[in-house]
């Protein structure tokens, strides 16, 4: 049973990557309300300049929730997620003020909204096997046993996602069924009243704020922060650098790329960011318990979050 706290009200901010969901939380007042990071990247440490972390000045506004909580060599999965994003919203409540959870990980989200379906979970021996065979075979061949024993699961994540190929394949062989056995709630939560508001900007805008955004991070370092990770230890393989402004650093070996392929890998994570803006696009209107407003609506925005 949820705590009693989770029955008050919390904002989720939904809206696509450079949409200015950062620049919202300059209307709060921070004696009012504290962060929960809705970002399936944020979650890891040192990665700071490809994840577009809020600035020191911002965190050090309003308290975050759910940033900096996970080494990049670890897994982070939506049911982890969802168990922390409660605890900490439940944490917020109890101190009398409004959480606010945003983010870009529109799977993150609707989970937190609507609750995990009941797939079992994983094993560290399970989850060691299908990573043993991940390594050995390659993705693409996982790919076509999950094909093969989850056709409509295979169909929904495509062959390129190798977090939740790999998590359908753990699924059915801890439980011996397929994932799609297993489906979501349709409908919110009971125990969570929530206020829904998404931002929402012209494509072309759009467009043009992330090119202004990974312009950014190359000239704030974000090649000297990869390399510093790689001098510690940590690889193309770990979870925390698989993601969109990561994984474009590394050729198909897992070796770095040199800088003199800047510029080409400039253009790669300005095309990846794009098309993942659009799937998120799509995703978030999916759900009908979003208000949609102009990111620019100061006035309509402050409105909603007074009532």
């Amino acid at each position: 049973m949820a705590s009693a706290s989770l029955r008050s009200p919390a904002v989720f901010l939904f809206g696509p990557t450079a949409v200015g969901k950062t620049d919202f939380l300059e209307l709060l007042e921070p004696e009012r309300y504290e962060m929960v990071s809705a970002d399936s990247l944020q979650v890891y440490r040192r990665l700071d300049i490809g994840t577009a972390k809020p600035s020191p000045e911002i965190r050090a506004r309003f308290p975050h929730h759910l940033i900096d909580i996970v080494d990049p060599r670890e897994q982070f999965d939506v049911g982890e997620f969802v168990r922390l994003a409660d605890a900490a919203i439940s944490e917020i409540r109890a101190r009398g003020r409004i959480p606010v959870v945003s983010g870009g990980a529109g799977f993150y989200l609707k989970q937190l909204l609507y609750g995990l379906p009941s797939v079992p979970a994983s094993t560290p021996e399970i989850r060691t096997m299908v990573q043993a065979k991940l390594e050995e075979l390659g993705l693409a061949a996982l790919y076509e046993q999950l094909r093969a024993i989850d056709p409509a699961t295979a169909a929904r994540v495509g062959p390129a996602d190798g977090y939740r190929i790999t998590r359908a394949l753990e699924v059915f062989e801890t439980s011996g069924r397929p994932l799609s056995d297993f489906p979501p709630p349709d409908e919110p939560r009971s125990d969570l009243t929530v206020r829904c508001i998404g931002l929402e900007r012209p494509r072309p805008e759009l467009h043009q704020r992330i090119e202004t955004r990974v312009a950014g991070m190359f000239a704030a370092g974000l090649r000297r922060e990869i390399e510093g990770l790689l001098a510690d230890g940590y690889g193309a393989q770990d979870p925390g650098l698989g993601g969109i402004g990561y994984q474009e650093f590394f050729d198909p070996d897992g070796n770095l790329r040199p800088s003199a392929e800047d510029d080409e890998i400039s253009t790669e994570i300005r095309r990846n960011t794009r098309r993942y803006c659009k799937r998120q696009i799509t995703f978030f209107r999916s759900m009908p318990e979003v208000t949609w407003i102009p990111a620019d609506a100061v006035a309509v925005c402050s409105e909603l979050l007074d009532s």
